[in-house]
């Protein structure tokens, strides 16, 4: 993968640590060790770091694991359990865990940060400065910063910044590496001095830099997911309207994308949106909005949740209209993850789409070319296959959920000489409806007229 960095940046600077080998930790000192940094990479998880430390990437994502090798060969990147060696060891520490959604609630579970931090400053005694890039509700930062204070030896010597990440699964590597924008919520000129250092690379790159307060730094992220989330919803919000009116959604989203107020990216009608951000990000930030009583401000992010999962509802009922009856009805499922290059199932609209239809009685059949392993440990109910032609072999109704190149090219000639029925319902507007029609495929798709063979 071209990341723009050739050769690792001659980098005399502070010893970084990375608490949390997730997708985002992982990343992070990977790539931060391909720089030139010493990095010391840490987590709870005595499994994870044993297969970090082998040079094996627990996740799916394009570019990293040749990246790990390298940065294992280069001395440059270790990986510990222990924070106390942590602590001992870094300059600027990098909190990367995560913050799911607490069961039940919109809220965002802050226990993997508040343990991560707590720790870490309990052996935090000499100047360092603790770095938040994990999501979080607005005023944690100022929360966890007394907290810090209190317990840290060093006291007043240790600071707290806030970092957000603007990772793309499937780009991250390159979105570690070359920023849009970093975004440093600084309580002082050092501070901002010392994540300067950190991001010397990327800055003399040409990534802008956004000196803020840390409030304003943690509603970077969340506010950004809230607009994208908007977005993404409003235009299957008129796919809902095309379907009652007859419209075409696919023509009516490039007329809008047109509008250079208004622009094409993420302005693509389909399934909708999942994975392990958006969706529980805008949610806790409705959550945390209302508790600082400005709920309203913000409540329109329920209805763009909703709308969201509705698609997944219309999906199920397409496929019920191009097959009938679902009991029995064998379906080709193509696509697991929520997103194509990547293995996450997190809150993924195919695997649900794919759950709900084999929950009314169809027999589901699923292809992913990463998340094969994932979908199976979450979903045995389903089957699997080998292939986009090993499931579809004999399918009664064809079902793309994810929108993988592989996919978007197969050869509907080719696809249609092993299935039961030539008819397909694309849940991610990603083939060519008139190639498909010519091959003699009934096709339909979220917010598009029903069509026939003969259409062009």
């Amino acid at each position: 993968m071209e990341t723009g960095f050739t050769e690792p940046v001659d980098v005399s600077g502070p010893k970084l640590t990375v608490i949390g080998t997730g997708y985002l930790g992982a990343t992070h000192a990977v790539c931060m060790a391909a720089l030139g940094y010493e990095v010391l990479g840490a987590d709870v998880d005595a499994g994870k770091i044993e297969r970090l430390a082998a040079g094996e990437v627990p996740f799916f994502e394009p570019g990293l694991p040749e990246l790990l090798v390298k940065a294992l060969d280069s001395g440059r990147l270790r990986f510990t359990t222990s924070l106390e060696e942590v602590a001992e060891f870094g300059d600027v520490h990098f909190v990367c865990v995560g913050t799911p959604q607490l069961p039940g609630s919109f809220a965002a579970d802050l226990s993997y940060v508040d343990a991560a931090v707590t720790t870490l400053a309990r052996n935090l005694r000499r100047r360092a400065l603790v770095v938040g890039k994990s999501t979080v509700p607005v005023g944690t930062a100022a929360r966890l910063a007394e907290v810090m204070k209190s317990v840290a030896p060093a006291g007043d010597r240790v600071e707290l910044a806030w970092n957000p990440e603007f990772l793309r699964e499937g780009f991250a590597v390159d979105d570690t590496m070359r920023p849009d924008r970093l975004v440093f919520g600084v309580a002082s000129r050092w501070a901002e001095q010392r994540l300067r250092e950190v991001f010397a690379p990327m800055i003399g790159q040409g990534s802008p830099v956004l000196v803020t307060d840390p409030q304003t730094a943690e509603l970077v992220k969340v506010a950004a997911n809230g607009f994208l989330a908007t977005k993404i919803s409003y235009i299957n919000a008129m796919a809902e309207v095309c379907e009652a009116s007859g419209a075409d959604v696919q023509d009516l989203a490039l007329a809008l994308g047109l509008d250079d107020r208004i622009g094409s990216r993420f302005l693509r009608p389909g399934l909708g949106f999942g994975g392990g951000c958006l969706p529980k990000d805008i949610r806790s930030f409705v959550h945390r909005a209302e508790q600082l009583g400005v709920g309203q401000a913000v409540a329109f992010l329920r209805e763009m949740d909703a709308i969201n999962q509705r698609r997944r509802e219309r999906m199920v009922d397409l496929v019920r209209e191009v097959a009938g009856d679902l009991r029995g009805v064998r379906v080709a499922a193509l696509g697991a993850a929520f997103k194509p290059d990547s293995d996450d199932i997190r809150d993924a609209p195919a695997l649900d789409v794919a759950s709900t239809l084999h929950q009314a009685g169809a027999r589901v059949r699923v292809f992913d070319p990463a998340a094969m392993d994932n979908a199976r440990r979450a979903y045995p109910a389903l089957e699997y296959g080998e292939s986009a032609l090993d499931v579809a072999t004999d399918a009664d109704v064809v079902v793309l959920l994810t929108e993988w190149s592989q996919f978007r090219e197969i050869d509907p000639v080719a696809l249609g000489s092993v299935v039961a029925k030539r008819r397909i319902v694309d849940g991610r507007h990603a083939l060519n409806p008139a190639q498909w029609r010519a091959a003699g495929w009934e096709y339909r798709a979220l917010g598009r007229p029903r069509g026939t063979c003969e259409d062009s």
